[in-house]
């Protein structure tokens, strides 16, 4: 089987309750097979000063800067925000517990695996072009994905995925807002990501904490989440409210995640703590607050002792944390752990063994995939075959067809037109959201832009 996008006979038929309806397609697509390396390492950016391309954007929104492909990865965003899904079993957990507080530790453990893939990955995905699309079936996770760019100015991407039992619905839209600050660049995931069970008629929404490259200029890269992230059952009231935290002094905090989940009346009812690249917990709020209050005094003592007269500064170096791994209080319940990642994986742009199936292109998906699948796009499979100068010339030339296409639209007065999903309000907190419009998986793709 293929990974990236394990597809199976029953997977591209048409949707009805409860599962998937068999539909015949090439047998081709059985045979495939989970690739564990991409064709060629990653190629070393060490000799290309990215201060030449940044250095007049401080301050700027960076999504309309063109950047040099070496800074890339090769992955689309439609790509890497199919990452969410790698920890799906956390969700499939969520919808066969009978009790909400069970449900809403698996969900809120699944927003912030969401962001695990994230850690040291400090390559650029490519941006998607107008009307670009990204499937991803995973039998063995039990869902399918499917995403679109539904907007260029500003870049907005939608998502929308099924559980293979019709047991979750997960969809959304993100347009990130990437600005450089002289020494780091800062991505602020704007939009709305939502969760349906429908078993339990329960409907889940949140946003991603921000996102910042440190070191951008010199220095070792590293990677840091923070930010408060709110996760709402909108039927029973009860939230999880999740801070990421700042490194803090001497990377005391580095990677760490905290947070309660409280019912509507706002009392705390558990506490969740640890970190986005390792492991979540949770325990009863007493012992948690206890532990809290003397980790802070230690701190405070360690504070009132001067060492060697040195004052803290603000650094863009990396911190060395007081521990590798989270300190676990006694009593406390595991919620998630990280997959390891492969041996071959700093080689391979920090990628996971997820992320490094999901730009697998098979003989027996042609004809299947629509042609605007991101997987056929000749900019990033070159790169991926390690191919700078054509890529680079593919990524100038696709660029330029985008700007020229937008520009004939506007002679004529035609606006763009989504294909799968619609702009409208999310019916679970009203925000601005785009949702499926449905019809993809049917695989009748007429009539489909011309992007590549």
């Amino acid at each position: 089987m293929m990974g990236g996008a394990r597809q199976s006979r029953e997977q591209h038929g048409q949707r009805s309750s409860p599962m998937w309806n068999v539909s015949m397609i090439h047998e081709d697509l059985q045979s495939q097979h989970i690739r564990t390396a991409l064709p060629v390492p990653m190629i070393s950016r060490d000799k290309v000063s990215i201060w030449s391309v940044l250095k007049k954007c401080i301050g700027m929104e960076l999504s309309k800067i063109a950047m040099p492909v070496i800074f890339n990865e090769p992955l689309s965003f439609l790509q890497r925000l199919s990452e969410y899904m790698e920890h799906t079993y956390l969700l499939h957990q969520a919808n066969s517990s009978s009790d909400s507080i069970e449900r809403l530790k698996c969900v809120a453990a699944f927003a912030v695996s969401a962001v695990a893939s994230q850690w040291e990955r400090t390559g650029k995905p490519f941006n998607p072009l107008l009307g670009e699309t990204y499937e991803l079936i995973r039998e063995d996770l039990g869902f399918r994905w499917m995403s679109e760019q539904v907007s260029h100015h500003p870049p907005v991407s939608a998502f929308h995925a099924e559980g293979v039992k019709n047991d979750f619905v997960f969809h959304g839209s993100i347009y990130p807002k990437l600005k450089f600050w002289g020494k780091s660049v800062e991505a602020e995931p704007r939009g709305v990501i939502t969760l349906e069970l429908p078993m339990h008629n329960e409907a889940y929404t949140w946003s991603n904490p921000t996102c910042c490259v440190h070191n951008i200029i010199v220095g070792q890269l590293w990677i840091e989440q923070y930010g408060n992230v709110e996760v709402v059952n909108h039927k029973t009231g009860e939230r999880c409210s999740i801070i990421f935290k700042r490194c803090g002094l001497f990377g005391k905090e580095l990677h760490k995640v905290e947070g309660y989940i409280l019912d509507k009346s706002k009392r705390k009812l558990c506490a969740l703590y640890g970190k986005w690249t390792e492991c979540l917990y949770t325990i009863d709020p007493a012992p948690y607050d206890a532990h809290k209050k003397m980790d802070k005094k230690n701190t405070e003592d360690k504070k009132s002792k001067p060492v060697g007269g040195v004052t803290y500064e603000e650094s863009e170096e990396m911190p060395i944390p007081d521990a590798e791994t989270v300190e676990v209080i006694p009593g406390s319940e595991l919620l998630w752990r990280i997959s390891p990642r492969p041996e071959n994986s700093a080689q391979m742009y920090a990628f996971s063994t997820f992320a490094m199936q999901l730009n697998e292109l098979d003989r027996g998906m042609e004809g299947v995939i629509p042609a605007t699948d991101c997987r056929l796009r000749p900019d990033m499979r070159a790169f991926e075959n390690g191919d700078i100068d054509f890529a680079s010339e593919e990524k100038q030339r696709l660029e330029e067809k985008q700007r020229a296409a937008r520009k004939n639209r506007s002679k004529s007065g035609e606006d763009w037109k989504t294909r799968w999903f619609h702009q409208g309000n999310n019916p679970h907190n009203g925000a601005q959201d785009w949702l499926s419009s449905g019809g993809y998986w049917d695989r009748k793709y007429s009539q489909l832009p011309d992007i590549y």
